[in-house]
């Protein structure tokens, strides 16, 4: 098979993704209809196998433990405090509540692996006070838009077990990639408020600062989300646990956080459940399409064809590296993450680790690429999640215009792991 056939599939695939059908009936569509057409039955008596191989793949029972975990600190009112926590802290920064929003989006982050969800949770809880306190709305859509984008980067990470499950890469050092990335980055964000805040009043008609007694006394609510992310990111880095394992522990902790505020219940329970099973369900779904496509990729040779093409032109890797950004950028427009996920990473993972790329550093990039996605237009989620959530009837494009500083910070921090690829895999070679 030629690579302009291979470009033309592509497309053709890309365009019936455009026009609304799931991505995981493509993903199986394509496999299934090209296996046949190429290899006949014996495609067919292989989908078996491979299914329940996917389903039976222990690493995956990760994904609903993550996303239970979330749900629970969602539905509990945690995730409420705990804003309320560092607003008494960080609100007194040039920017005010804005470094709340990012502060509050990367400790969510930190216990739920999701970006809609954190940028739903965080912008549900912060845009009334942003409001009231008379923040410019398009500053602070912008920041919740972009500091939900970390709930996918900083661990624990349902995109990372994604790439990990594709790419038959460890959980565990992708968890790990992902901590100083993820810490740089929301860093990155909060000097940028700062800059663009100085001279100002610190936060909009805010009230008078809080006492230090008072500060303290909100700090309990800060303990679950540190405390979740110590024990499980400590425990996966020293080795005692599997990422499965450090769910489970997680998820225990969040049930009993949940008890000593006074938020547990068992219909709040059976919600967390409900909602888990039926993310779980898609996302296994999609899994389940894209290794039925890898199938037919790999009959045909797709992967070694096009590694063999792209290596013969002479690219050097970071040409490559820069090639897949404009890619990503120009597909993240159109596709949200799963599906650029699924539709890329088994054509481009074989190209990049053969030019000599490190398949941890590589997962990440990946990750930063699909944070893009999720704030740029048409197609962005965190945009339309954010603009759903707000107090008033504002156009789309007052959140659309917060946010290109942030996908230009995320650009630029893109370019310096490149260049610094250390900031990635420093803490995965310290590994126990």
């Amino acid at each position: 098979m030629s690579v302009a056939t291979i470009g033309i599939a592509f497309i053709v695939a890309l365009g019936v993704l455009l026009i609304g059908v799931p991505v995981a009936v493509v993903m199986a569509g394509m496999g299934v209809v090209g296996g046949i057409a190429t290899v006949g039955w014996p495609m067919i008596e292989s989908l078996g196998s491979v299914i329940w191989g996917v389903q039976n793949e222990n690493i995956l029972t990760a994904i609903p433990l993550f996303i239970l975990l979330g749900e629970i600190l969602l539905r509990s009112g945690l995730a409420d405090k705990m804003y309320m926590a560092l607003s008494a802290w960080l609100g007194r920064l040039p920017g005010g509540l804005l470094h709340s929003n990012m502060g509050s989006c990367a400790l969510f982050a930190a216990t739920c692996g999701s970006s809609v969800a954190t940028a739903a949770t965080i912008g549900t809880v912060a845009l009334p006070a942003l409001r009231e306190h008379g923040y410019d709305m398009r500053h602070a859509l912008g920041s919740l838009a972009a500091g939900g984008t970390l709930g996918i980067l900083i661990p624990p990470s349902v995109a990372l077990l994604v790439y990990g499950s594709i790419t038959n890469n460890s959980i565990g050092q992708l968890f790990v990639a992902g901590i100083l990335p993820g810490v740089l980055l929301t860093l990155l964000f909060m000097i940028y408020i700062v800059a663009t805040n100085l001279g100002r009043r610190t936060s909009p008609g805010s009230k008078q600062p809080m006492e230090l007694r008072d500060r303290i006394v909100l700090s309990r609510f800060l303990v679950p989300p540190f405390l979740i992310f110590t024990i499980v990111m400590g425990s996966i880095y020293f080795g005692v646990a599997t990422p499965t394992e450090s769910a489970a522990v997680g998820v225990i902790v969040a049930i009993g956080f949940a008890i000593v505020f006074g938020q547990f219940s068992l219909s709040l329970l059976h919600h967390c459940f409900r909602q888990t099973a039926a993310l779980t369900g898609m996302i296994i779904l999609i899994i389940c399409g894209s290794f039925i496509l890898n199938v037919t990729l790999n009959f045909l040779s797709i992967p070694q064809v096009l590694t063999k093409f792209v290596t013969g032109l002479g690219v050097s890797p970071t040409e490559i590296v820069l090639i897949l950004v404009v890619f990503y950028l120009i597909l993240g427009c159109f596709l949200e993450v799963l599906s650029m996920q699924v539709t890329t990473i088994p054509i481009a993972y074989p190209i990049v680790t053969a030019l000599g790329i490190d398949p941890i550093w590589f997962g990440i990039f990946v990750v930063l690429m699909s944070e893009i996605a999720l704030i740029t237009p048409p197609v962005g989620m965190n945009l339309y999640v954010v603009q759903g959530i707000r107090p008033d009837n504002g156009s789309i494009n007052d959140v659309i215009q917060g946010i290109w500083p942030y996908v230009v910070i995320m650009l630029a921090f893109t370019i310096l792991l490149w260049f610094v690829p250390e900031i990635v895999l420093w803490l995965p070679r310290s590994m126990f």
